[in-house]
């Protein structure tokens, strides 16, 4: 009797467990009918961005609330897969969605701790969670989501479950499955990653915020040599494979743009237009937008006008640091106070802030943002030396806790730059249509997102005048015409405000010259006269062929030195008027929009020049006008662009009065493209910044590359023009044996020598000085 007596309680424990297993049984049965349906998962939906491209397929920028690139299971790596399979479940293809072992570990580990401390989910029992449960650490919860697992594990195939795990699962910086985690934390897609970074990338769903590469790199490395442990266990890596893995460096990106290229006022372009017509939809639908950029040609505009606006700043003289940070002599917590320093102060446009640590006459010693110091000497220090100077005052000089900017120049040395305070804008078009090759709206979207080429109305200056010629040429002028370029008084009536006595840019007169002269030499007086002979009224009713306000210009002689207000974005499409042949041309910027499928929501269906858009002007007046921009480029102002060695370059360089705003607009029948320079708050750029000095480089720096390889195209002659020879001086017709070739409308021919002296003199009824008054 006395041998029985533990029987009892071992049946007593029995029986509980066996109710207790009933009653979960029961509990599961009841439970079951009940649970969500898994539509989400068999029609899996996502919220994906807003994606934007060139027209070449380059990411320009992204919109929305997560970060996602879906990925089917067939084109993940295997070595992702197995990194995943070793930090979270290693035997998820046998298992059939609960891991019971593993329950019955975090079960007795709980227990142990008096909490829910360790769970013990499996990789579908993580999808459960995700799709239709929070995250609170619950019995209730935990039991939902093991039956959860169960339902998913008998609908779907064990590929489905882990491709929908590596799409939703959250892995911090906004990115949502492996795929964009790849591009965040490494700018690769997955099929380039090491398994280093694999390796990384598996040990981030346990914690993202803990163990994110960005945030907290030690604690994230710690994971990735787990995850490499358990895949060197496991067998799915070698001794050597696991070795090398462990030694490789880390190169974490830590902008989080995953951009191809850099168009951040495109994007933003984009996104307001997208929203006018999809509003909050294009946050979460995946929709993709194809624009007419093409990734080379905003490199190009990028880099030019960067280089342009930089080689302005360097001309002016180097400012002084930004700012001070106290720095005591010595301190345990020196990083710590300079990352503080430079907390608040980001990269711009590749210029790193960085902080002094020692400065002398030779070599100045800096902290850069991130981590690491530099020493910078030699020409690296030419453009800052004044700020070494001892007679500097206190604020302009470098010293030890000066905010500065610096960036490597092309032999990989570091040297000293500041952060400009001009703006610039550069825009390129297809003429035949209007697309939009590049666009660059300002030095740095993140610095200032106003679009300098859509939102900045600035005085075009003498880039205006071939608007004025080109309307002159309607009213009877031809390229012979001769003016007077001789000073003149303009009364207050003809200006709108007071009495005028314009002046030349040089300040020189040179007399009576042919219409293509002034041009080419810019000559403001030969400008205004043309304007008086033609009347301003009609002009500002012509500009507007080319697609100018006539608000904006209003109509006085000013008008002819380009005192109205236009966007480059304007000047753009105007200038396509003369390349394409005579076409109005609207600028279009996307091309088209297909949705998460791959449907095409949108296609752009632009008006061609020569087939479907409309003629603005006289195919004879564009072909003049191209013909006198050339010698703009190959003779005049903008000469120095005949270093790009090419011949089918036409254009013409602005300059404002006191330089305020810089421009240059040029083209060949390809290709148009505007660069600007001047200050936000409008003053004088410089006594010697002219169009050709602070513009014309920009837009040579585009178009090199731009028109890089690209065979010159002809200047092919319209119907009704005819070249004839004329006297330089005098713009008469001459013998084909004597002068210079000149272009004339067909009924604007001069007459032949003799007959044009009979007509002159008119049988000797007029005095040379009679004929003089007429022709001058």
């Amino acid at each position: 009797m006395g041998a029985r007596w533990w029987r009892y309680p071992v049946l007593a424990l029995s029986a509980l467990g066996i109710v207790l297993a009933a009653a979960v049984l029961l509990a599961g049965v009841l439970a079951y009918p009940n649970l969500p349906s898994l539509e989400a998962l068999t029609d899996y939906r996502p919220k994906i961005p807003l994606r934007v491209y060139t027209a070449d397929g380059a990411l320009i920028g992204e919109f929305g609330e997560e970060r996602r690139a879906l990925v089917k299971i067939d084109s993940v790596p295997k070595s992702m897969r197995q990194a995943i399979l070793a930090a979270e479940d290693d035997r998820f293809y046998s298992h059939g969605g609960v891991d019971y072992m593993g329950v019955a570990r975090a079960a007795l580990a709980n227990l142990t701790a008096g909490g829910a401390r360790e769970g013990a989910s499996t990789i579908t029992m993580q999808v459960a969670r995700n799709f239709f449960l929070s995250g609170e650490k619950t019995l209730t919860r935990k039991f939902s989501e093991v039956l959860l697992a169960l339902k998913i594990e008998h609908y779907l195939t064990k590929d489905q479950i882990l491709e929908l795990y590596i799409n939703q699962i959250y892995l911090g910086q906004r990115a949502y499955g492996f795929a964009a985690a790849a591009q965040t934390y490494f700018g690769r897609p997955l099929e380039q990653l090491s398994v280093a970074e694999v390796a990384m990338l598996a040990g981030l769903p346990k914690a993202p915020s803990r163990y994110n590469p960005v945030v907290n790199p030690k604690r994230a490395k710690l994971r990735q040599q787990y995850v490499l442990r358990r895949m060197h266990e496991l067998k799915y890596i070698s001794d050597a494979e696991y070795q090398t893995a462990l030694a490789q460096p880390l190169a974490v990106k830590r902008d989080v743009q995953n951009a191809d290229v850099n168009a951040d006022f495109v994007a933003e372009m984009v996104r307001q237009a997208m929203f006018e017509r999809y509003h909050e939809a294009i946050y979460s639908t995946g929709m993709r937008v194809y624009t007419t950029l093409r990734k080379a040609d905003q490199d190009a505009a990028n880099q030019a006008l960067r280089q342009g606006v930089l080689d302005y700043d360097r001309r002016h003289g180097y400012r002084g640091p930004e700012g001070f940070a106290e720095l005591p002599a010595s301190a345990a917590n020196l990083d710590e106070l300079l990352e503080d320093a430079l907390a608040d102060v980001d990269v711009s446009n590749g210029l790193v802030p960085a902080v002094v640590l020692e400065a002398g006459s030779r070599q100045v010693k800096c902290y850069l943002k991130g981590g690491g110091v530099i020493s910078i000497g030699g020409e690296g220090l030419k453009f800052a030396q004044k700020g070494l100077a001892e007679s500097t005052a206190a604020k302009g000089r470098l010293r030890r806790g000066a905010l500065i900017r610096v960036q490597k120049d092309d032999k990989g040395g570091w040297q000293i730059l500041q952060l400009p305070q001009v703006e610039a804008a550069l825009i390129s078009v297809a003429p035949q249509d209007g697309a939009i090759r590049a666009l660059v709206g300002g030095f740095d979207f993140n610095r200032s997102k106003f679009n300098h080429v859509m939102q900045a109305w600035r005085q075009p200056g003498s880039s205006f005048k071939p608007f004025i010629y080109s309307a002159a040429l309607e009213r009877g002028f031809t390229a012979a015409t001769v003016i007077n370029d001789a000073p003149i008084v303009v009364d207050s009536a003809e200006t709108g405000g007071q009495v005028w006595e314009p002046k030349n840019y040089e300040g020189s007169y040179d007399g009576p010259m042919r219409m293509r002269t002034a041009l080419v030499k810019s000559k403001n007086l030969v400008s205004i006269r043309i304007l008086q002979t033609i009347g301003p009224q009609y002009a500002q009713d012509y500009i507007t062929r080319f697609g100018f306000s006539p608000e904006q210009h209003p109509p006085y002689l000013t008008m002819a030195l380009g005192a109205g207000s236009a966007t480059p974005m304007q000047m753009a499409a105007a200038y396509s008027v003369f390349a394409n042949g005579g076409y109005r041309t609207q600028p279009y910027l996307i091309g088209r929009v297909v949705d998460a499928r791959g449907t095409v929501l949108l296609q752009a269906t632009p008006k061609r020049a020569g087939e479907d858009a409309e003629r603005a002007i006289d195919a004879r007046n564009a072909f003049i006008m191209t013909s006198l921009m050339r010698d703009v480029v190959r003779f005049g102002t903008a000469a120095r662009a005949m270093q790009l060695r090419r011949q089918d370059l036409a254009g013409k360089t602005g300059t404002t009065n006191d330089q305020v705003d810089a421009w240059f607009a040029g083209f060949n029948p390809k290709l148009v493209a505007i660069a600007w320079i001047g200050f936000d708050r409008p003053r004088s750029l410089g006594g010697a910044e002219t169009g050709a000095q602070a513009a014309l480089p920009m837009w040579m720096g585009y178009m090199g590359k731009a028109l890089k390889g690209e065979p010159e195209e002809e200047l092919a002659v319209p119907d009704g023009v005819q070249a004839v020879k004329i006297d330089p001086q005098s713009g008469l017709r001459v013998s084909d044996s004597e002068g210079i070739p000149e272009y004339f409308y067909q009924e604007s021919v001069p007459p032949e020598p003799r007959s044009a002296i009979e007509g002159l003199f008119g049988g000797g009824s007029k005095s040379p000085e009679e004929v003089k008054d007429q022709l001058f």
